[in-house]
Formats: C-alpha cells, sequence, structure tokens
C-alpha cells in the first residue's frame, strides 16, 4: 500500500499556513523554530476532509482530518517539528512531506486527551517510503464516517496490521511496544559487541532471545 491517495476536488483547501501561526498556537523554544526555518520551506493545508467537503458524518472525536503538504529543504524532518506543528492544529493531520519529486506519508494516532477532552494527545509518527511524487494515488478507503476514515488512511501506515478485533488505540500501542523492543535489541547488540567475557556473552545472548521473542510475540 502506498498511502497516498486522491482527494475528492470539493476537499481542497490548498491555502499556505504562515510559521508565524504555528508559532502563536505552540509556542515552540528558540532552537526548535530554528530547526522548523533549516528543515521546512513552505506548508501548505492542502485538503480539508469534513462532513461538508467529503459527505462524511463526524462522530467521536473526529470532525475534521486535515491534509498538509510541507516543503522540505533538506529529505530530514525532525519528529519534534511535526509535533510542534500538530501541537497548533487540533485536528489529526496527515503530512505528505515533499523533496526534489519526491513524496511520502507521515502521521501519528491523535486523539483528545481523556483528562481534558480540551487537549489533544500525540502519540508515535508512522510514514511510508519515499515515493515518487507523481506516483499512483489510490481513491480513499471506504467508511461510514470519518472515524472510520482516519482509522483506516492511519492503519495504511502502520508497519503490522491489526489482529482481529484489534481498536486502533490498541494497536498503536502495541506498535510502541514493538518499537520499544527494537531498540532494547539494538543497545543489547551494541553491548554484546564490546563485551569480552564469555561469561557476561551467554548472559547477553539469552537476554537478546527473551526480548526477540517477546518482540515476535508482539508481531502476530
Amino acid at each position: 500500500m502506498t498511502a497516498l491517495f486522491e482527494y475528492p476536488e470539493k476537499a481542497a483547501f490548498g491555502k499556505v499556513l504562515p510559521k508565524e501561526k504555528i508559532y502563536a498556537h505552540a509556542c515552540p523554544s528558540h532552537a526548535l523554530r530554528k530547526q522548523i526555518v533549516s528543515q521546512i520551506g513552505r506548508i501548505i493545508w492542502q485538503y480539508k476532509l469534513a462532513p461538508e467537503t467529503i459527505n462524511l458524518a463526524a462522530r467521536s472525536s473526529i470532525t475534521e482530518i486535515q491534509i498538509f503538504d510541507v516543503i522540505l529543504k533538506t529529505g530530514e524532518l525532525s519528529e519534534e517539528v511535526l509535533r510542534c506543528i500538530d501541537k497548533a492544529i487540533p485536528f489529526p493531520i496527515f503530512y505528505r512531506l515533499v523533496f526534489e519529486e519526491r513524496i511520502k506519508i507521515a502521521s501519528a494516532y491523535k486523539r483528545p486527551s481523556d483528562a481534558d477532552s480540551a487537549k489533544w494527545v500525540v502519540d508515535g509518527y508512522f510514514e511510508s517510503d519515499w515515493q515518487p511524487a507523481d506516483g499512483e494515488r489510490s481513491a480513499l478507503p471506504v467508511a461510514l464516517d470519518l472515524t472510520g476514515l482516519y482509522e483506516q488512511m492511519l492503519r495504511q501506515l502502520m508497519p503490522l496490521p491489526p489482529r482481529s478485533g484489534e481498536s486502533l488505540k490498541a494497536h498503536v500501542e502495541r506498535m510502541g511496544q514493538v518499537r520499544c523492543k527494537q531498540l532494547e535489541c539494538l543497545k543489547m547488540e551494541a553491548h554484546l559487541q564490546k563485551e569480552k567475557q564469555f561469561n557476561r556473552k551467554v548472559e547477553i545472548n539469552a537476554q537478546l532471545r527473551t526480548i526477540r521473542n517477546e518482540m515476535e510475540a508482539l508481531s502476530r
């Protein structure tokens, strides 16, 4: 799956989002502002998926889904920059990152806080591979409402499929656990490379097997 979609013309918004608007709402640090300036050329609020633009009802917490084109100055964009934009805009956002005729999609699971529905929680980001910017687009997934559409769009970016009956929140949490296990493996493998004592190597290998087994179980 490419996660590149063809959006209806009625949903087109096509307005440049000034960086000052993000600064005003997200209050980034001076260092983060420098990152935004150095990494991003322009941000275009390209599409707004809402009941009046795609004829899907707004139920639960998802009343609109935004599609932003982010024109990059380099091929890199830090997660802190994406979080800053998400902090400024109180809707789920799918980012189309564009650099030198290539494009990739990035988005985080975004939901209202359980403690304060006026605040949004942004979990880890998922992204597609780089693809040709003029590559083939798919039709939007068939859904009954905006919440269902959001879930299907986000799942297309997630590296592992959902389990039977698994909610989007549970799916995202499981992907977070897999990421944590992957980081544990990398650290332990680096430790193993440096370890000189045979007995310690045996212990580390045993711990590695345990973590890999846990990761495999989470991946099924």
